[in-house]
């Protein structure tokens, strides 16, 4: 059990630790609120902290994982990532806007998003990407974008997807430091997605996410300070199948 002195302490150091990096709070669909885990579920008494539809991981210095570590299934959902007990309600073809609680400047790459058929440890999700985004325009990032409209990313869910559970995952990767090895930083965020509608098409066989990225992909060693035009998305290809 954990004190409630030990929660106020971690609250009162929270603007230090945010002021360098974030996490997805909540989700909006249609309107409706959906909470997303905050690192301070791990100072509550066992058994009490909030139920959110988001992954309890063990990212209470607001960190990321780093490319060393793309080997260990932390990449999936962040640091030994639990599951969460709600689900974000949505119907195939709606958007779904993700709300970071805070992100600097400094930090820009790119933001992608996935998908995986519903399974409650993080080893065993399969991911299939369903967008992405980089550069914008000159040195402008899809970060940037993201602080520019209130700390918000949105996807939208393919409109044929199949109804059922799925896990959602969110990311961030951080370029501020990659043209050195083991520089970039990945900000994976996974939250349980429940969808409804009459789509019909299952996602294919999808991705480990112990093989999403290698350390070494052009688009993980990459200098986030040039001119380049055109960003090499790691990951595997987008999946338009149910689009």
């Amino acid at each position: 059990m954990r004190s409630y002195a030990a929660i106020l302490g971690l609250v009162a150091s929270l603007p230090q630790l945010v002021s360098a990096h974030g996490f997805v709070s909540g989700v909006t669909v249609n309107g409706k609120w959906t909470a997303g885990s905050d690192p301070v579920w791990y100072y509550y008494a066992s058994g009490s902290a909030p139920a959110t539809a988001g992954w309890d991981a063990l990212n209470q210095d607001i960190g990321f994982i780093e490319p060393a570590n793309f080997g260990s299934s932390d990449i999936a959902c962040h640091k030994s990532a639990k599951v969460g007990k709600n689900f974000i309600e949505a119907k195939a073809g709606d958007k779904i806007t993700f709300y970071w609680n805070t992100w600097p400047d400094s930090h820009k790459g790119p933001i992608m998003n996935y998908i995986a058929p519903y399974k409650s440890t993080a080893g065993d999700l399969k991911f299939s990407k369903i967008s992405q985004d980089s550069i914008a325009s000159g040195n402008t990032w899809a970060t940037d974008t993201l602080i520019a409209s209130n700390f918000t990313a949105s996807t939208t869910i393919p409109r044929n997807l199949k109804a059922g559970d799925y896990v959602i995952r969110h990311e961030i990767i951080a370029l501020h430091g990659a043209t050195n090895d083991n520089g970039a930083q990945a900000y994976p965020q996974c939250l349980n997605l429940r969808v409804s509608g009459s789509g019909k098409v299952a996602p294919t066989s999808g991705v480990a996410g112990t093989s999403l990225y290698k350390r070494n992909d052009a688009g993980i060693m990459f200098n986030v300070y040039g001119s380049s035009t055109s960003y090499p998305y790691p990951g595997p290809q987008l999946w338009t199948g149910a689009n």
